[in-house]
């Protein structure tokens, strides 16, 4: 490859994952079966679905009882208010609850619709998945079954998919990162033309996991991808750094 050049590779061919299922080798296994190496320097990126289901993080919608407010506002704005009672009991916080959009803050930080409960890809509406308990924690078991697997050290992304409240449309965010620093720091660094950057901090994580976003799709059935080509800064990483302070958010 060119210097600077980044590669995007989707992993084909992973089976349905079910609670218990092992994400290293239902990815060793698709990525040897399609003749795909895994190389120092690569960065793998899964959706975060694959991995809630293989912790066991599915709730059958038929069990949940909806409380008054949840009826009373999902009747309101024709919402399922099962769905609605699912995120509500895992919102640390609500952050907005109107005009058919409920927006929390999730115990893990994330300021998100619907506590990041989704049901599609799922099994056809009948179950939702949540968000997993710790995604870093998540990124860690992963990158370290990779390394006593193929003896390398693989950054791991978690993503999934975020509104943002200043622009339109969805795009894949970091909920856990493993193995690589997720902001790169530029303050201090003068630019070509001798200017001091002050304010500059490189959302690495999120870059690249909307970059695999753009490779998995929503509808291919892919949700592992391999970056390769991308300089990495090493280090433990957290998700945590990727959160905006209450105190320096403009938008709570």
């Amino acid at each position: 490859m060119l210097p600077g050049t980044i590669q995007v590779i989707p992993i084909h061919g992973m089976a349905e994952i079910q609670p218990g299922d092992s994400i290293v080798a239902a990815v060793l296994g698709a990525a040897q079966a399609a003749q795909l190496a895994i190389c120092s320097g690569d960065v793998l990126v899964l959706k975060h679905k694959i991995i809630a289901k293989s912790e066991g993080r599915i709730v059958r919608l038929a069990e949940i009882k909806p409380s008054a407010r949840a009826r009373s506002w999902a009747a309101r704005w024709k919402r399922d208010a099962r769905l609605i009672e699912l995120a509500l009991q895992n919102a640390g916080r609500v952050v907005r609850m109107s005009k058919g959009v409920l927006i929390t803050q999730t115990p893990h930080g994330f300021v998100c619709a619907n506590s990041g409960i989704d049901v599609s890809n799922v099994d056809g509406g009948t179950s939702a998945v949540l968000l997993p308990v710790d995604a870093d924690a998540s990124a860690r078991r992963i990158m370290a079954g990779l390394r006593r697997k193929l003896k390398l050290h693989i950054p791991v992304i978690i993503a999934d998919s975020f509104g943002r409240p200043w622009r339109e449309g969805l795009v894949e965010a970091a909920i856990g990162v493993a193995g690589l620093k997720p902001l790169r720091d530029l303050r201090g660094r003068r630019d070509q033309h001798g200017y001091t950057l002050h304010a500059t901090a490189e959302a690495v994580a999120d870059e690249l996991a909307s970059l695999a976003g753009l490779a998995c799709g929503k509808f291919e059935r892919v949700p592992a991808c391999i970056v390769r080509g991308f300089c990495y800064q090493p280090g433990r990483g957290s998700v945590s750094q990727l959160l905006r302070p209450p105190e320096r958010d403009l938008f709570r």
